[in-house]
């Protein structure tokens, strides 16, 4: 708020001597108003010279010195009056030349200006700046009477008419005739001072009262008399996984920690805060139906045939739910008008929960389980594939090894060829004979030519084969090509059915678990409406209202009224 400006008042009695002087000055004007006979114009009043003004101001102030403070005063008066008329540097420095023109002691450009004016001649009229210009010579008739009002061109140099200026009241009360007197006055100024303060203190009371304390009582009353019972059923639950083959890495590093499962810790809190968990709760325990009841307060009941929305946000309000992510625990809190009913959501949301958990890496284990099956069957299909080839042709071949059946004929290739050897060499024997036996000799040469048919004929069975039958040399290629593809069908089958055990293990390690550290328990004791804490909330939140109310308005007063 402002305050008006104060200043220092002064009364002049009747009989002080400046009184006196005063009228002897408003004499002299008034004499001095009076219309010439000679020339016949009107005569302005004429101030009285500035000896005269000097002389009776001197004088009281001799006698008394609260006049001389008094002369002070309104000289600093005047010179402020000046300062907010805007006069330009110019205009001050014509008004200091003309005051040194008629030899006035001054302290100021301003002070130069009051003293002209107070003369009666105006600093900025252009026949007084005129008068800067004047000879020497002229200048001492202008200025030889000093008693009377300087004259130019037939009239009298005034000071030039100003704006009103917005000053204090001159009005004062009259003074204290004695010391009771002004301290009687004093006490009726601190009495209506006190007056005023409890005026205002009344009115910040009724402000408060109304906008502080009357909504508070309100807020206090519902929380202690008419808000309903609320029960509330704690539960608290973590995530796991199994666990991990040993290895290096950041997976390694950490798992088992809640950072391996905080985002299906996530994703299970954003489905229990969902509306399609709410609308299962509310199909399965009839979630809307409970917080419809007559017996609830209005302000928590929910409205018959409410709308989704609002079913909702009240769902939000009761069902809570945080996550610890440094801990991996997801806490839960359930709030219903009825303990067992309480306890029942809450065993419930659990459910789902779990159930959510199990869905979240059933389709991942789902895919990586049927990849490999689907690999595992392919690889045994053609592994079977070929070793039917091996059998189809060992049976239309009649090879039950080849391998086994080559190195048999080449035994027996080797057999025939050494008695086919020892023949030859018999024969030799007996062609060294100057008389050889020729029956002999014929029955060994017979011998040797069976020997070296049978072993042709081993032998093309090897290469060439006989009649419709193969040569063991292709029937041995077909078998090995086929036992090699039978090889290689196995390998790729045992590696399918490598795959498909890992991809199970690996099924099993990405398998969630919902673990319970706080089983709900039906609760014997309301949580809700904490009183003491909501009233004193409530208190807290209307003050801080009317705080910046009341301040946004006095800105604004402050700013209009400025």
């Amino acid at each position: 708020m402002t305050t008006k400006p104060k200043a220092k008042k002064f009364r002049i009695r009747k009989s002080s001597p400046l009184a006196g002087a005063a009228q002897v000055a408003a004499t002299a004007a008034n004499a001095a108003a009076k219309p010439a006979p000679e020339t016949g114009a009107p005569a302005r009043p004429a101030f009285p010279s500035a000896d005269a003004v000097r002389k009776t101001a001197t004088a009281p102030a001799a006698l008394n010195p609260d006049i001389a403070g008094h002369s002070q005063l309104s000289a600093e008066s005047d010179m402020a009056a000046i300062r907010k008329e805007g006069l330009t540097g110019r205009q001050l420095r014509m008004a200091r030349r003309l005051a040194q023109k008629h030899e006035i002691a001054v302290t100021s450009d301003f002070d130069a200006v009051r003293q002209l004016r107070k003369r009666g001649i105006d600093p900025f009229e252009r026949a007084t700046m005129l008068e800067l210009v004047v000879p020497d010579a002229a200048r001492p008739a202008a200025t030889s009477d000093k008693s009377a009002a300087p004259v130019q061109g037939g009239r009298v140099q005034l000071p030039q008419t100003v704006a009103k200026a917005q000053v204090p009241s001159t009005e004062v009360s009259k003074p204290p005739r004695h010391a009771g007197e002004r301290i009687a006055q004093i006490n009726e100024i601190q009495r209506d001072i006190a007056r005023r303060r409890r005026r205002r203190l009344a009115l910040l009371g009724a402000r408060l009262s109304v906008f502080v304390l009357l909504p508070t009582l309100i807020a206090g009353w519902y929380f202690y008399a008419v808000a309903t019972p609320m029960y509330a059923t704690k539960t608290e639950f973590v995530i796991q996984q199994a666990e991990a083959q040993a290895g290096g890495g950041l997976g390694g590093l950490f798992s088992g920690t809640g950072f391996a499962t905080s985002q299906d810790s996530i994703a299970v809190q954003s489905y229990l805060t969902s509306r399609d968990a709410m609308l299962r709760l509310d199909e399965d325990a009839g979630f809307k139906t409970h917080f419809s009841q007559d017996h609830i307060d209005p302000i928590q009941r929910l409205p018959k045939g409410a709308s989704m929305e609002r079913t909702y946000d009240l769902y939000q309000d009761v069902v809570e739910i945080g996550y610890d992510p440094t801990e991996g625990i997801v806490k839960m809190e359930v709030i219903a008008a009825d303990p067992e009913v309480s306890a029942e959501y809450s065993r419930r949301l659990i459910d789902y929960a779990e159930e959510r958990v199990d869905n979240l890496t059933q389709r991942l284990r789902g895919d990586q389980m049927n990849d490999a099956r689907a690999s595992f069957d392919e690889a045994e299909a053609k592994m079977l594939a070929a070793q039917d080839r091996v059998l189809t042709l060992q049976e239309q071949l009649g090879v039950l090894d080849p391998a086994a059946e080559s190195g048999s004929v080449m035994g027996q290739i080797t057999t025939f060829e050494t008695q086919l050897r020892e023949k030859q060499l018999e024969r030799e024997t007996i062609l060294s004979n100057r008389r050889p036996n020729q029956a002999r000799l014929n029955g060994v040469e017979g011998e040797i030519r069976r020997l070296q048919a049978v072993v042709d004929d081993l032998r093309s069975q090897m290469t060439n084969g006989t009649g419709d039958a193969a040569s063991l040399a292709r029937i041995s290629a077909q078998l090995r090509i086929a036992e090699t593809d039978l090889e290689t069908r196995t390998a790729l089958m045992q590696q399918a059915l490598q795959q498909l055990e890992t991809a199970r293990l690996e099924a099993n390690r990405q398998t969630r678990y919902l673990s319970l550290g706080v089983t709900p328990v039906v609760p014997d004791a309301p949580a809700y409406p904490r009183s003491f804490e909501n009233t004193l909330l409530a208190f807290l939140v209307f003050a801080g209202l009317y705080l910046l109310l009341s301040l946004t308005a006095s800105i604004l007063r402050e700013q209009v009224s400025g």
